[in-house]
């Protein structure tokens, strides 16, 4: 049953010569006399023609055949008639004239087609997932995710990295979403967690001097999902002693280009670097698209000392008015102006100015507190002519800027602006700290574990939510690829952070003895960064969601609807855990 070649690996080379190809059947024709089988599998798809004259036994054999079936071929490798050429299929100008065949697997009727689009809804494609994946999209998609794989191994080995293994179980931490847990049958009453990312690990292997890292790591996150993430996803995760954000950054670069390389992509672009303030004040965001410009502007002095209370009073207390051009926003419908509101407004803004340029003059809801002087003034320091609208935010500068960088999205989408093509930015210097706005305590931007800007360091007991942190993200098309950090290589500052988050030592040394301890020991500088290896699939090969990039996705709602998964245990493997569930009472119901 040895094949001798694979069904896409068929060349002109081959033509007189003698094959055998095993595969499923993608398309049957029957055309009277002849028959011609369209023969798949995951290199490709070639021609084989039964003819009852030159091969009556395998002709009268391919009658039964239905898509879907597996079988064997044999025959010679032939030229098409010129007029039969395909010019779309790497095979088009071959094909093979069978002189048997044989059936290895008959198949049921799938319940969608096998082809580059089926037609069929994403639930049933999921539920029926090996058929799927026989679809030749992603099947490609999945062959470059396994190059992509290849190359950051060899491109990592090139520069000194070793690739090692992390533990699945670990101990909960506190890094950001919640842990799936794993019940502990031999300690009763304890659990285990599944790592969120090898952070601490990859940390203590530096303090180990092991020097340079990698690992294409698995990891699992118990959060809302979206097109974009799944509970358990995978990332490149590196981790690089004595070193500077720099060279991180220098690192990072280079493997996507040779990534880029791999996927067929130009990779002689320019990679630009902003801070987080700098990249927030331009473009409303912390991941900017850079397809496209269209800068924020900060008219803030322009409207301090106008009539407009609401622009004045947020002026005088230390705010921000952001501004936005829109060009041709002076045809925006009253209702399109209220759906930019809207956007601005899920960002904590309280509403949105808008001052339409029309050919008939100046137009507001707010002209008569702005006045003709501060409108005018308003529309030429940010260049709005005629035909055009400005759009204005008024608020405390962060919430200012990321609900007009939101409304900036919402309009470069609808509006054309973004350019084909690739752009990464660098963006660094992130917040080290933030409040939470439920509880309103301290937390890591990152992780707990970054290290605060040293020019920072003095105000981290004073006023810690103005330090930086030595943090970059890379950023592609608006799209966080990855993030990281140098780390606290110095137990004192690793505790003065902790104590910034209001973990006391008591419950520092519960939670993290362990990494004190080895910070105590010599630690080196180090640093390192986690790229999202699902991300970055999808978007070198133009998808629209990592479900498309991983073999056995979830639902968003974290269900496997092939496996059924998750599902009830028995009430021994319950007991054998220590664990009895509890069924949540149902909500009362309105009578």
């Amino acid at each position: 049953m040895r094949r001798s070649h694979m069904c896409g690996h068929v060349e002109a080379v081959d033509i007189g010569a003698p094959v055998r190809l095993q595969g499923w059947v993608s398309r049957r024709r029957n055309l009277g006399g002849l028959i011609f089988i369209d023969l798949r599998d995951r290199s490709g798809l070639v021609q084989c023609v039964f003819n009852p004259e030159a091969a009556p036994e395998a002709h009268g054999d391919a009658q039964d055949l239905r898509p879907e079936w597996v079988i064997e071929v044999e025959g010679q490798v032939d030229a098409r008639p010129e007029e039969m050429v395909n010019e779309s299929l790497p095979t088009g100008a071959l094909e093979v004239k069978a002189s048997a065949v044989r059936v290895l697997a008959r198949s049921e009727t799938p319940p969608f087609l096998i082809e580059e689009d089926s037609g069929a809804s994403e639930e049933l494609r999921l539920r029926y997932r090996y058929l799927d994946l026989r679809r030749p999209p992603l099947q490609r998609t999945l062959a470059l995710r396994h190059r992509l794989a290849l190359a950051t191994r060899n491109f990592l080995d090139e520069r000194g990295f070793l690739e090692i293994e992390t533990p699945m179980l670990t101990r909960t931490t506190p890094e950001g979403a919640r842990d799936y847990l794993v019940p502990s049958r031999l300690q009763a009453g304890e659990f285990y967690a599944l790592p969120q990312s090898p952070q601490l690990f990859k940390q203590l292997l530096m303090i180990a001097g092991f020097d340079r890292y990698f690992q294409i790591a698995r990891c699992f996150r118990d959060e809302d999902l979206r097109a974009n993430r799944q509970p358990e996803f995978t990332q490149i995760d590196m981790e690089m002693a004595f070193v500077e954000p720099g060279d991180v950054m220098e690192v990072g670069e280079g493997l996507m280009r040779r990534l880029l390389d791999v996927a067929g992509l130009p990779s002689d672009m320019e990679i630009d670097r902003l801070s987080f303030r700098q990249a927030l004040d331009r473009f409303g965001s912390d991941r900017p698209d850079m397809r496209y410009q269209h800068e924020l502007s900060d008219v803030t002095d322009a409207v301090r000392d106008c009539e407009f209370r609401a622009f004045a009073e947020v002026a005088s207390s230390g705010g921000s008015v952001k501004a936005l051009k829109f060009p041709g926003g002076a045809e925006a419908t009253r209702s399109r102006l209220d759906n930019l509101s809207e956007i601005a407004r899920e960002q904590g803004a309280k509403g949105l100015v808008w001052i339409l340029n029309t050919m008939d003059g100046l137009k507001s809801p707010v002209a008569k507190f702005l006045g003709e002087e501060t409108m005018a003034s308003l529309l030429q320091q940010t260049a709005v002519g005629k035909g055009d609208a400005l759009l204005l935010v008024a608020d405390e500068w962060e919430i200012a800027a990321t609900a007009l960088g939101s409304v900036r999205t919402a309009l470069a989408e609808s509006e054309g602006w973004i350019e084909p093509g690739l752009k990464f930015l660098w963006v660094t210097e992130f917040p080290l700290l933030e409040r939470d706005l439920e509880s309103g305590r301290l937390m890591a931007r990152h992780h707990p574990f970054t290290s605060p800007h040293p020019d920072d360091l003095g105000r981290l007991e004073s006023s810690p939510l103005s330090v930086r942190a030595r943090s970059y993200d890379l950023v592609l098309n608006g799209v966080e690829l990855g993030g990281g950090s140098i780390r606290n290589h110095d137990v004192a500052i690793q505790e003065r952070v902790f104590a910034a988050l209001g973990i006391d030592a008591e419950e520092a040394q519960a939670k993290f003895g362990f990494l004190l301890d080895a910070l105590s020991f010599g630690a080196p500088p180090h640093g390192g960064i986690a790229f999202g290896f699902d991300r970055i699939v999808m978007t070198l090969s133009g998808r629209d969601s990592i479900r498309h990039t991983i073999a056995f996705p979830k639902t968003t709602r974290a269900a496997d609807l092939m496996m059924d998964a998750p599902a009830e245990v028995d009430a021994e493997q319950l007991e054998a855990l220590h664990l009895s569930v509890i069924t949540p009472e149902p909500e009362p119901t309105e009578e």
